[in-house]
């Protein structure tokens, strides 16, 4: 999923993978609660708010599958 951890502390660390769910869901509301804890905790974040630091694009749609071949 993530290249390398970002923190060694672990409650910064459940807080950036609980704001990228948010954040996946469009849930704006709660990655500003998630941002103003991890700024309490000193941590601060590497893309624009409401954006998720380690996907700058959305994930491609699936392909359908061909005709299976007897």
């Amino acid at each position: 999923m993530s290249e390398e951890p970002q923190t060694e502390d672990p409650m910064v660390a459940a807080l950036l993978r609980e704001r990228e769910g948010y954040v996946g869901r469009g849930m704006d509301d709660r990655v500003a609660q998630v941002d103003e804890q991890l700024a309490l905790r000193g941590h601060k974040l590497a893309g624009k708010s409401g954006q998720s630091p380690t996907r700058s694009t959305p994930p491609k749609g699936r392909q359908q599958r061909g005709p299976e071949k007897t």
